[in-house]
């Protein structure tokens, strides 16, 4: 097993085992408004993972082959899935793979939290451009580019969601971190 597969089906199986232990939902996102983020993250994933495309351009090189790439590759894919999971049980109990607001919801500001509100975006994101990086082709831009409309939807509904459930205290923290990227985005 490539480096690759095993740091997405590790992250894969750690997502899974965790989801089970959740607060009650209070509120939840609709079938639709949760297709449009998790159908551009199910095509994304089938494209890091497929072996051939009907479209041989897309695998063609995006740069001339260099071994640094590989490595950069890994070592954005490894940080990010690492970050994603780090964040995942910060949020503990809180969490859902859809938008939702739980019982007794509770905003964490902690861990990876400080930092963004959205870490487990910020790693998703860095965990998909770095799989494509050491792809080296344009069939992992492809699908990096069709990940980020799904998170970019899911992130600004969440941050609606919060600001109705927390009010001030999520301006407050809207105030002192940034949504994807310490100190720029």
């Amino acid at each position: 097993m490539n480096p690759f597969t095993w740091c997405w089906t590790a992250w894969l199986l750690i997502w899974l085992a965790a989801a089970f232990r959740n607060k009650r939902t209070a509120r939840r996102e609709n079938l639709t408004s949760w297709a449009l983020h998790m159908l551009p993250l199910a095509i994304a994933a089938a494209l890091l993972a497929a072996d051939w495309t009907p479209w041989p351009f897309l695998q063609q090189e995006v740069l001339p082959y260099q071994a640094a790439f590989y490595w950069i590759g890994l070592a954005l894919t490894f940080g990010g899935l690492a970050f994603t999971v780090w964040a995942r049980f910060r949020l503990g109990t809180n969490w859902s793979g859809s938008v939702q607001v739980k019982a007794e919801h509770v905003l964490v500001r902690s861990g990876p939290y400080r930092w963004v509100r959205h870490p487990i975006y910020t790693g998703l994101l860095a965990a998909f451009l770095g799989t494509a990086i050491a792809m080296d082709q344009w069939l992992g831009l492809l699908a990096f580019v069709i990940v980020l409309p799904g998170l970019i939807y899911k992130l600004r509904l969440e941050e609606h969601w919060m600001i109705e459930t927390f009010g001030d205290a999520y301006l407050d923290y809207r105030k002192h971190s940034k949504a994807l990227i310490p100190g720029i985005l």
